[in-house]
């Protein structure tokens, strides 16, 4: 999984800043790494340096395998907290999205036809 963090108005992208997004979205996301090609971070600040309630904001888009892109948003009052409510936000996204596919895929039987569970035998073929 590839991460690409961008930065705007005042918000200054550092190698350690890209070091900690990845090792972050990393360690979240690990269940969904063979589905996750990219993940492009956006943080911004949307005052431009002047103080202001949830006047941060982050935008996470995650590309992925044989999937359309799923992107989330969360404006904080820190850059920390957007990041970290964003990173939330994709979790769950993921979670609804990749876990229907994965569910509707599934291939199992109901457990209404397991005899030991029912105590219904199926009825012979005539």
């Amino acid at each position: 999984m590839h991460v690409e963090v961008n930065t705007g108005n005042g918000v200054e992208n550092t190698e350690s800043l890209q070091r900690w997004a990845t090792d972050h979205l990393v360690e979240t996301l690990e269940r969904f790494q063979q589905d996750i090609t990219r993940i492009e971070v956006q943080l911004t600040d949307e005052n431009r340096g002047k103080s202001g309630a949830d006047d941060k904001r982050c935008m996470l888009e995650a590309r992925l395998a044989h999937h359309q892109p799923i992107a989330v948003s969360h404006h904080a009052e820190t850059q920390d907290d957007a990041f970290r409510g964003a990173a939330r936000k994709l979790l769950h996204a993921l979670d609804h999205t990749l876990g229907k596919l994965r569910d509707h895929h599934r291939d199992r039987d109901s457990i209404r036809r397991d005899v030991e569970v029912t105590g219904v035998f199926p009825s012979a073929p005539v």
